[in-house]
């Protein structure tokens, strides 16, 4: 028998790819090579799941996109031109505006006014821009006073017109005259951090009951397995429906807001528990928990230090693939009129005024609220799939 070395084994049995642009650089660079492949093998698991998140290209794009949104939610009262209760009835159902910087004459950042005109086939009025009237628009512009984050009062605004009284309307107006631009920036906060909210319960519900299952087994799994098999059999959405309308109308907004994040959250926790069950079935007989149990590890510190941490990525991807459900779930029962209610403000209340099909055909914009949540729910579902392939051992 000959000599064994590991120089004879192929990178794809090493675990590596041969087509890897990391490793060719290393074939042009021997000095280098044997370092970085020692590297490769002797990172963890983290840094191995995020450079192969890295090499995923539209997760990393959609990663960004989501912070961004989450940004936008934590800043609205900033990011926002206008309050989403101001209105002006004059400019009902006034179209988007565009935004310019060159008039003809002189470089400036405006929009166009409206003038109002007579369809002659129709015979109604309807706003048409009017390029004679030039409002211009700047940074940091005082508007509506605000809360930030309940700490002070501020009256800045990113951007808006410089005149206060003058309109400006980028994605158009509502049927009361409230700009939608800075509606939908303001329901961005409520619909993504229902959707946080919820998945934080359900993560507390699923990786408790679900541990538990997993850990004990027995008639401790045989009670939760049922529970879970029996909320399964219900269907979601009149289940979510009939608690929805169970809620007084009478609640204040915020007691509402708590409400609907408990109920999308209660069948929200068995997909994950299951998951969480296998992971411990499949692990509380392996040598580190044993070893572990033998040391004197109490239960809990067992399941939080050894055992939860040691596929807390997997945890982590199914998080956020479960985050746009929230979103979806949220939007559809505020859609139907039985989730969230104004005055709040969220992506499925503002599409409550896209239910008219005559209204849609008179001011498309109003479906604008519909467009963000798709994005967001791209963005999340693109996040999520990168994030599980990262989390994912065995892929390459």
């Amino acid at each position: 028998m000959g000599q064994y070395s590991t120089d004879d084994v192929a990178p794809r049995e090493l675990g590596h790819d041969p087509d890897d642009p990391a490793l060719a650089e290393m074939e042009d660079d021997g000095t280098e090579a044997d370092g970085r492949l020692m590297g490769l093998e002797r990172a963890g698991a983290w840094r191995l799941a995020w450079w192969k998140f890295k090499r995923h290209k539209l997760a990393v794009a959609s990663g960004i996109l989501v912070l961004l949104i989450y940004f936008v939610a934590a800043f609205a009262e900033f990011l926002a031109p206008a309050a989403p209760g101001d209105y002006a009835a004059r400019y009902t159902y006034a179209p988007p505006q565009t935004l310019r910087i060159w008039d003809g004459e002189e470089f400036g950042l405006h929009v166009t006014g409206y003038k109002v005109e007579v369809n002659p086939e129709s015979l109604a009025r309807e706003f048409v821009n009017d390029p004679e009237q030039k409002i211009p628009v700047g940074f940091f512009v005082r508007g509506s006073s605000y809360e930030f984050w309940g700490l002070f009062e501020w009256d800045r605004h990113l951007f808006g017109p410089l005149d206060p009284d003058q309109p400006m309307y980028l994605l158009g107006a509502d049927r009361l005259g409230r700009d939608m631009l800075s509606r939908i920036i303001y329901g961005t906060r409520i619909s993504m951090t229902v959707g946080l909210v919820g998945v934080a319960l359900s993560l507390f519900f699923g990786i408790l009951l679900g541990g538990l299952s997993g850990y004990y087994g027995g008639h401790v799994d045989n009670v939760i397995q049922r529970i879970i098999e029996f909320l399964l059999a219900i269907p979601t959405i009149p289940l979510w429906m009939g608690l929805a309308a169970a809620i007084p109308p009478t609640l204040p907004p915020v007691q509402v807001y708590f409400m609907i994040t408990i109920i999308l959250s209660l069948v929200g926790w068995t997909g994950l528990a299951r998951v969480v069950r296998g992971r411990f079935l499949a692990m509380r007989n392996e040598d580190f928990v044993t070893a572990a149990r033998l040391d004197g590890a109490s239960e809990v510190g067992l399941i939080l230090r050894h055992m939860l941490p040691s596929f807390a990525s997997h945890i982590i991807a199914a998080v956020t693939l479960a985050i746009p459900v929230m979103i979806l779930s949220e939007t559809a029962l505020s859609f139907l009129g039985i989730g969230l209610r104004p005055p709040v403000v969220s992506w499925g209340v503002l599409l409550q005024e896209a239910q008219n099909i005559r209204t849609v055909a008179t001011a498309p914009w109003l479906l604008l609220p519909g467009m963000a949540v798709v994005i967001t729910v791209l963005a999340l579902n693109f996040l999520g799939d990168g994030l599980r392939d990262a989390a994912d051992p065995y892929s390459k």
